[in-house]
């Protein structure tokens, strides 16, 4: 069983891998749309200290951090099997489904949304957690 971090991703907040690989599947840790140097996807502060929250954009940057932690041990998107999120406020279910359907389909991952207090952070609208089934190499890709 392997954990690492991803280069180029955000760095945890505590003592936990970005993806976990173990018996064939990796295990993606809940994910943000935070960047490498923690300001976040989906959120900004104009001059006057008014905060905007997009749960859209936020969705996309969340999926593509995924993506990009799943490519790191040779999977995508297309291998998850399952994907658990948290969203802060189920007002922002409309938005989140939306984005959600442009990256998967019915034929995709189990899936289970459920509404939290809060995030580590106040601007985090939404978190993704997901297991990937590691794509099995081909017969002619072992021989390589």
């Amino acid at each position: 069983m392997t954990g690492h971090l991803v280069s180029g991703k955000a760095t945890p907040r505590g003592k936990f891998p970005h993806v976990k690989v173990a018996n064939g599947f990796a295990f993606v840790s809940g994910t943000s749309s935070r960047r490498p140097d923690n300001t976040i996807a989906g959120a900004s502060v104009d001059a006057m200290g008014t905060t905007s929250l997009d749960i859209a954009e936020q969705t996309r940057a969340v999926l593509d951090n995924i993506a990009d932690i799943l490519a790191s041990v040779g999977a995508s998107l297309a291998d998850v099997v399952q994907i658990t999120t948290y969203l802060v406020n189920m007002n922002d279910f409309g938005g989140y489904n939306a984005v959600y359907a442009s990256y998967f389909d019915t034929s995709g991952p189990s899936r289970t949304t459920v509404a939290v207090h809060q995030l580590p952070h106040p601007h985090l609208l939404i978190e993704i957690q997901a297991v990937a089934a590691l794509p099995v190499p081909s017969s002619s890709e072992e021989g390589s």
